[in-house]
């Protein structure tokens, strides 16, 4: 007993010898730091107050943002019931891991070398390093205030993994492969575009642009959760031997509406705040678009699944108007209310089309349609900058101004993203299968996720969970553990 009491000690020894330098040099590294209160920011500008609004207009956006993860959580009604709680712990992972992530690794390796906020200074372009956990100069408001803007859109990418792998991966899969996803894909190809990396300054004069993350978000995360789905396998009952397909509905269609209208309402701040300046009027013009394109994925989605099989989908109709958010994200900046009108159509039918292809030919099972809202209206939202763009904001003007060159740098990025994703993704997703597994029990599958893995059903039967509580109160005061009175 002394020898190992003695073994822990020596260990706690080391632990605490090893912890005090770290701590000490984080400690002196944060003392070397910009400006940590705001008082040089306001005082040595000539628009002290404009830079005060700006700061309150990205906050309040961000905030929003956040807000939208609430949307992700209530289109687990495309779920079953015995699997609710298991999606929803997915998307509070996203939000709250991924968001750690992002501020261990993730900032750092995106912003580093774009000089977009005092510390952000050291990178390359193809990877930053410098920014790390916020230390050193980049304990600034200005970098802060960046990092809280980026860091609940980084969010997103966990979430939309979420909805193609529900109902059938282990949890610690689930983390180890968002956590391999936001510090190789997303932080390097968003650095490419938004870091100020090789995308951004392609060597014929056009740089990539995508305002609020079609490629870089959407795109990148869609393409991980199809690789994802594909690795899983499809959800038992969902193929038969024919292989033709099953319909395994949702157990609440009403969670789905509500959290397409929380999305939406996320959604316009989302693309809007991307301005990162309240004194840019584009606003306006950024929030029409955004959603215009929405209503008009959602309406062509309902007709036409309509007039194809008399029946309004209105579920379909939600992924319809998520398709079109997801396609002017990318553009909403650069194009006229009359093109987003167009990108959301397009975004709306691609949706539809995607859906069959994913399902009746590639035999890949994607509970929520993540894959044909967020991986196909991604890279549409990439191309429809060069399409679209007519020149009266940011001087970036596509084919409808006659000018081919931006085309070609978002056809370049179109590109890159589904080699990169693809390619990384599929090395995470086919290498934890064949190392940890990533796939529950055929049991566990059967009886619900919610029961094996969390413990807890998302949803009682009505009376039972206080008949539960009832009986072990009853237990505990018959062995005299807990007072009867």
């Amino acid at each position: 007993m002394l020898s190992i009491s003695g073994m822990k000690l020596k260990s706690l020894g080391r632990l605490i010898g090893y912890s005090i330098p770290m701590i000490l040099f984080c400690t002196w590294k944060s003392a070397q730091a910009g400006d940590p209160n705001g008082a040089l920011t306001f005082s040595h500008s000539l628009e002290g107050l404009n830079i005060s609004g700006n700061f309150v207009w990205i906050l309040m956006t961000a905030f929003l943002i956040l807000f939208m993860q609430a949307g992700f959580v209530l289109l687990g009604g495309l779920v079953s019931s015995k699997n609710m709680l298991s999606y929803m712990t997915h998307c509070f992972m996203a939000t709250t891991a991924g968001a750690f992530i992002f501020w261990l690794f993730g900032f750092a390796l995106m912003f580093g070398g774009s000089e977009l906020g005092p510390g952000l200074d050291k990178g390359n372009p193809f990877i930053g390093y410098s920014g790390f956990m916020l230390l050193g100069e980049t304990y600034d408001v200005k970098t802060v205030l960046l990092f809280i803007f980026m860091a609940v859109v980084a969010t997103f990418i966990g979430s939309i993994i979420a909805g193609a792998v529900a109902e059938r991966i282990k949890f610690p899969a689930y983390l180890l492969a968002c956590f391999l996803v936001y510090t190789f894909i997303y932080s390097f190809y968003g650095h490419w575009i938004w870091g100020e990396g090789w995308l951004a300054k392609l060597p014929f004069g056009v740089g990539v642009k995508d305002f609020a993350g079609s490629g870089v978000v959407h795109a990148s995360g869609g393409i991980c959760a199809f690789m994802g789905a594909w690795a899983l396998g499809p959800r038992i009952g969902r193929f038969n031997v024919d292989g033709s397909a099953n319909a395994l509905p949702g157990h609440n269609i009403a969670y789905v509406i509500l959290g397409t209208i929380i999305l939406a309402f996320g959604w316009l701040a989302y693309d809007a705040g991307s301005t990162l300046a309240i004194s840019d009027l584009r606003s306006s013009i950024i929030a029409s678009n955004t959603f215009l394109a929405g209503v008009s994925g959602a309406v062509i989605v309902i007709l036409y699944l309509y007039i194809k099989t008399k029946k309004a989908n209105v579920a379909e109709a939600c992924n319809g108007a998520l398709a079109g958010f997801v396609a002017i994200s990318g553009p909403c900046a650069y194009v006229a209310p009359w093109s987003a009108v167009i990108i959301g159509l397009i975004g709306g039918l691609l949706m539809c089309g995607t859906t069959w292809l994913v399902e009746h030919k590639f035999k890949v099972d994607d509970p929520l349609g993540a894959i044909s809202v967020h991986a196909t209206n991604g890279l549409w939202g990439l191309l429809a900058v060069g399409i679209f763009a007519d020149g009266s904001y940011g001087k970036v003007s596509g084919l409808i101004t006659g000018s081919g060159q931006q085309f070609l740098a978002q056809f370049i990025a179109f590109l890159t993203v589904i080699v990169w994703a693809g390619g990384l993704g599929f090395a995470i997703f086919f290498g934890l299968k064949h190392t940890i597994g990533i796939r529950v029990s055929r049991t566990e599958e059967l009886d619900g996720l919610d029961v094996n893995i969390h413990g807890i059903k998302c949803y009682p039967p009505e009376g039972k969970y206080l008949e539960d509580i009832d009986d072990i109160i009853r237990k505990h005061i018959q062995l005299g553990e807990l007072v009867s009175r």
